[in-house]
């Protein structure tokens, strides 16, 4: 997910060609000349704000809920999924809380200063990779502890220790990755005067750096993440087909649903930014119309990839029983007004292990 705006042709900064602007505002000058893409800007202004308003209002709630669950009950962080639940609903907040500064930015541009461009697009991608990584670690974790039974019961303490330290690699490795939105975001206006903050990259040689960037975005945030998925849930499935046990069925639709929503959200838009490291090297289309359209179909696909942010809770979180139990409880007791006592007992009731849907015959397939 390109941040914060999608664009088909590189465009050039007026009087200097040292670098290329990533956005779609007004004029922008292609191969074949200059394209009125005033349009393009205009549909965003429209579609983007009420849209990124509701995933953000949604995506809040729900990983909101996560995290109050995993924080409130005690003893709830004891496998390595919790961890990654934890981790993963903090990173979908902070992704979700640069959203309403990307709908402003898209109804009368951006009013926030050149510090919080940077700032806000660096924090955007932060939390899109580790999204991404976290979802590649949970799919590991799940086969672990699902096709090697033995061994994820002999190294439970020490899988929960690893778990912490991968985390940790996983938010270095994020902001590393995210570097070149704090060095490239800048505010730059359009031609009727609107500030955007938008990504400059340096026009060297067939674009390379900005093929280089649109390049670790999909093989980071989305070939690596479908290749483990694929593989580790292959094997699960295969492992659960042989399983006796009446809860399988269960765990083999949900496992589906996973993969699915997932690509459902992620393939278009990174399909898109194949094509938009494509034409970075000057290689494709060259039509006006073609452009304007590419332009508006990035924005559609990267308004659906961002839906995953307020998912990913119902898909991981809330299937589980036990969850929803421990959210039931809470809520009972707070609307209740029952004391901090009755609370602290509620907190204390033990913790079952569990990595995907709670049920008593597949504990290994539960959060």
């Amino acid at each position: 997910m390109e941040s914060p705006s999608f664009t088909i042709f590189p465009t050039s900064e007026t009087g200097s060609g040292d670098y290329t602007e990533d956005y779609e505002g007004g004029y922008t000058e292609t191969p074949g000349g200059m394209c009125d893409k005033s349009w393009v800007r205009e549909f965003r202004g429209l579609y983007e704000p009420p849209l990124f308003w509701l995933i953000f209002s949604l995506g809040a709630v729900g990983n909101l809920m996560v995290v109050f669950i995993f924080t409130t009950v005690r003893h709830r962080l004891k496998t390595m999924t919790d961890v990654y639940l934890l981790n993963l609903a903090v990173a979908d907040l902070l992704f979700l809380g640069t959203l309403p500064f990307w709908a402003a930015d898209a109804t009368r541009g951006w009013v926030f200063g050149l510090g919080l461009c940077k700032i806000l697009s660096a924090v955007y991608k932060i939390n899109f990779f580790s999204s991404m990584l976290l979802l590649t670690c949970i799919s590991a974790d799940r086969y672990v502890a699902i096709v090697q039974v033995t061994k994820a019961h002999n190294l439970k303490n020490k899988r929960l220790f690893v778990s912490k330290l991968v985390c940790l690699a996983v938010w270095i490795i994020s902001g590393l990755l995210a570097l070149p939105e704090f060095i490239f975001a800048q505010v730059k206006p359009d031609h009727r005067g609107n500030s955007f903050c938008v990504l400059v990259y340096p026009n060297n040689l067939f674009n390379r750096t900005k093929i280089l960037v649109l390049a670790l975005q999909v093989c980071v945030g989305f070939c690596l993440p479908l290749l483990v998925m694929v593989l580790c849930y292959s094997v699960i499935i295969r492992t659960l087909l042989q399983a006796k046990s009446f809860e399988k069925h269960k765990a083999l639709r949900v496992i589906f649903a996973v993969v699915a929503v997932f690509v459902l959200s992620q393939l278009p838009y990174n399909g898109l930014l194949v094509v938009d490291a494509t034409q970075a090297a000057n290689t494709t289309i060259k039509d006006c119309a073609i452009s304007g359209h590419f332009d508006v179909a990035g924005q559609i696909a990267k308004s659906l990839a961002y839906t995953h942010a307020c998912i990913n809770p119902f898909l991981y979180v809330f299937i589980g029983v036990r969850f929803r139990k421990d959210l039931l409880r809470l809520l009972r007791q707070y609307t209740c007004g029952l004391n901090q006592r009755g609370l602290n007992k509620m907190q204390a009731i033990p913790k079952r292990p569990s990595v995907m849907s709670d049920t008593e015959t597949t504990p290994a397939l539960s959060l």
